[in-house]
């Protein structure tokens, strides 16, 4: 069995020649030490710079310095860090992308106070690794700091409706500027977005009651052309029955006045010595009594027509005069 391992000089021992000259047990016992010694290495960062090596993790660099300076960017896996020769880690990058939302209040050009709220991924890149860890003290802050003037300087340009209809042109103009600003430091903008924007509860609830009377005004416009089409359509449709009822009453009149003129020369031809009156006159009498028959045959009928003028109410008298002495002549 060979087991290497890395003391803080940086020797390799080979386990299989000290087995000479030691007893077995003692150097199983040392080989499970160093074994030990190994795992810690990997788990703690600070265990293993006292051994002379230390894990980097995936997706995280570490800054690696000689007497305090800089020397080099240490990949992720594990490396040889001998610190009796200066050698130490100065501190650890993540290379993953983050996220940093930012609420700022500003406001519109129509004086409307706003709460705009921005959600900014970023990175470091690990060919700046040293720019990114030694440039920056406060990453956050700096980019919160550049995102509060963007916004502050594009928002008071526009007004409410436009503020909501543009806020893609909004967060590309804070990508684009924190974009210029954070590659000098070593950092990559990955996503700019605009995630709301919040104007105060009292406009929201103005906006909402303006919302709503437009659409009530548009659905009463609604209504009464509705309205108006339906009053149109039943006039149309009266004025058509009319029209109908009044040709179909024209040409009844014609057809009855043809089929008396067709009676009257039918009965002067075959009565002689009748008139054109005579016949008129039989004809109106006995539309008449046909009129009194199907005004008795009905039985919800219960109107009758009779003479109204003041010469018609003398007739009547005189009728009814007539009548009561004819009855009184024929009862004596």
């Amino acid at each position: 069995m060979t087991v290497k391992i890395l003391f803080p000089i940086g020797f390799l021992i080979n386990m299989e020649r000290i087995n000479l000259f030691l007893p077995t047990p003692f150097v199983n016992l040392l080989s499970h030490f160093v074994a030990l010694l190994l795992c810690s290495t990997l788990q703690d960062h600070k265990m293993g710079q006292c051994l002379g090596c230390i894990q980097v993790d995936q997706s995280t660099v570490a800054i690696r310095e000689t007497f305090g300076k800089f020397d080099d960017v240490l990949e992720p896996g594990c490396h040889c860090l001998p610190w009796c020769l200066g050698s130490a880690v100065a501190g650890h990058l993540s290379l993953r992308v983050q996220q940093l939302d930012v609420r700022c209040e500003t406001k519109t050009k129509d004086n409307v106070f706003v709460t705009v709220v921005a959600s900014i991924q970023y990175r470091a890149l690990a060919e700046k690794a040293s720019d990114a860890f030694y440039k920056l003290s406060n990453t956050r802050g700096q980019i919160q700091s550049y995102v509060f003037d963007v916004i502050r300087a594009s928002v008071p340009k526009l007004d409410l409706d436009s503020t909501f209809e543009q806020k893609n042109d909004i967060a590309k103009a804070v990508e684009e500027e924190l974009e210029k600003a954070m590659s000098h430091y070593g950092f990559e903008i990955v996503q700019t977005l605009i995630v709301d924007i919040e104007p105060d509860e009292h406009v929201k609830r103005a906006m909402n009651e303006i919302n709503a009377a437009a659409r009530m005004r548009l659905a009463a416009t609604e209504k009464a052309e509705a309205e108006k089409i339906l009053q149109i359509k039943r006039a149309e449709g009266e004025a058509e029955s009319k029209y109908l009822s009044g040709l179909g009453l024209a040409r009844q009149r014609q057809a009855i006045v043809d089929g008396l003129r067709d009676s009257v020369l039918a009965f002067s031809e075959n009565v002689p010595g009748t008139s054109s009156k005579d016949v008129m006159d039989m004809v109106l009498v006995t539309q008449y009594f046909d009129t009194m028959k199907e005004i008795g045959a009905s039985s919800k009928s219960n109107s009758i027509f009779i003479p109204h003028g003041p010469g018609a109410v003398k007739d009547i008298a005189s009728q009814i005069r007539d009548g009561l002495l004819q009855g009184n002549s024929t009862r004596s």
